[in-house]
């Protein structure tokens, strides 16, 4: 057993989970006010749909990027200048006046995002060395973007409906610019220069342009998709033939070449599509269809997001230790999949909250042991010199699916002249993506995690 960590370590922590509270809180506050957004700029449902995928595209494009640069630079160095890039383009978000300002300024907020997320578990890694106390404080990092989650979709309803939807994001200026300053003055400088050779910039390039132009294809297409996709294949397919060339590439392709980790990645893709889908649909289905306000989609999404959190931190460890990653896996996509499926019943009519909706939101309780066992297998078989690269993979491929998830079931939920129709479809869409999972989840080995020790959340306290 370690001994107690000191005040400065704990605060340090404090200062990286203020950072990515941030970065998650938007997450959950925009799409409670995406409707509120569409309103006022007059956007159709391909501009909201960038609205996301702006943001999640550079962040999901450019982490593999930002990882080597920590490495190179110092990670304490590019998480701040993450923040405050975060910072700014929160503001220019809010001074939006138009769309295409406010997905600009959301890719920014991706690039800033990318930055503090790709270093910020490596510094949590180098602040704690010991395996129990490294449990504590993952699980600290867990409950904050549970708690993140959580606080946003009811915030996001306050602030949308009170003051209106530009302070969604100027709320991030307080908390981004305290983050910075406690950073600047807390967190420890590390060694710069820790991998030599230098950052593969074109291989970069090619993957973030080859995934903006294919979820551009889905959402714009038009009489030149087959054009446009064959682009975007041509960009991905070059990523592909630089990464098997470059003297230090950002994804050695001997990493997709396992099996199992392939088999994780593209079960990831999946689920998160549909997930980060199902949650932008059903924030438009609520207040578009059933005239719901800001707050009331918020509170109406609540439940979801603390049953997810409260599996994440006091259940998943404790199933993974006794029944193993595939199994907790599988059940907890069986479980949404179930849950997403019942939404193809969504009337058009009023909408019996108990019946209707409750059921899908304690049942998304799934996603808390899906995604933790989803780590737990796609880290299993990391060497101490490929640990920071696999935990990047799976930071791309969570934003990926999350990208074009949105792209995709937005553009079929409104593509229907019935006012639910299209919604029917997408959510039909996402539960078969959530099945698809399952399918490639029964393929996978199975394995017991000894992760016992991060099944307590620790308490935080600076003494």
């Amino acid at each position: 057993m370690s001994e107690n960590p000191s005040r400065a370590r704990w605060l340090a922590l404090a200062v990286v989970c203020a950072g990515m509270l941030m970065v998650v809180l938007d997450g959950s506050i925009t799409t409670v006010a995406l409707p509120a957004i569409q309103d006022d700029l007059h956007i159709g449902p391909a501009g909201v749909a960038w609205v996301v995928d702006a943001y999640v595209i550079a962040f999901g494009g450019l982490l593999l990027l930002a990882g080597r640069l920590g490495d190179l630079l110092g990670r304490r160095r590019i998480y701040l200048a993450g923040i405050a890039a975060f910072t700014v383009a929160s503001v220019l978000c809010g001074l939006a006046a138009g769309s295409g300002m406010l997905i600009g300024a959301r890719f920014l907020q991706g690039v800033g995002g990318a930055m503090a997320s790709a270093v910020g578990l490596g510094m949590v890694v180098g602040l704690f060395p010991e395996p129990v106390d490294r449990a504590k404080a993952f699980g600290a990092v867990g409950f904050t973007g549970s708690a993140g989650a959580s606080l946003g979709q009811v915030l996001g309803g306050v602030l949308t409906e009170g003051l209106g939807w530009h302070w969604i994001f100027f709320i991030n200026l307080p908390i981004g610019a305290a983050a910075l300053l406690a950073g600047l003055r807390l967190l420890p400088r590390d060694a710069a220069g820790r991998t030599k050779g230098g950052v593969d910039v074109p291989g970069a390039v090619l993957v973030t342009g080859g995934l903006m132009l294919g979820v551009y294809t889905i959402v714009e297409g038009g009489p030149h998709g087959w054009a446009l996709a064959a682009g975007a294949i041509v960009l991905l397919a070059a990523f592909v033939l630089r990464q098997a060339r470059a003297a230090t590439p950002l994804l050695p392709l001997r990493i997709l070449a396992r099996r199992s980790t392939a088999l994780v990645n593209l079960a990831q893709v999946l689920m998160l599509a549909a997930m980060f889908g199902f949650q932008v649909l059903l924030a438009l289905y609520l207040q578009n269809v059933q005239h719901y306000g800001a707050l009331g989609t918020g509170l109406a999404m609540l439940p979801a997001a603390l049953a997810i959190g409260v599996v994440s931190l006091l259940v998943a460890a404790r199933a993974i230790g006794r029944f193993g990653e595939r199994r907790t896996l599988l059940a907890g996509l069986a479980l949404l999949t179930v849950g997403v499926g019942l939404l193809v019943r969504l009337p058009a009519g009023h909408l019996d909250y108990a019946t209707d909706l409750l059921p899908t939101m304690l049942l998304g309780a799934g996603f808390g042991l899906a995604a933790t066992a989803l780590t737990a297998l796609g880290m299993a078989d990391a060497r101490p010199e490929d640990a920071g690269l696999l935990s990047g993979v799976l930071n791309t491929t969570q934003q990926v699916g999350a990208a074009l998830g949105v792209a995709v079931l937005t553009a079929l939920a409104g593509g229907s002249e019935s006012p639910v129709g299209g919604f029917h479809l997408a959510f039909g869409v996402a539960a078969a993506l959530l099945f698809g999972a399952f399918l490639l989840a029964t393929a996978l080995p199975a394995r017991t995690a000894a992760v016992a020790t991060a099944a307590e959340p620790p308490v935080l306290v600076a003494n």
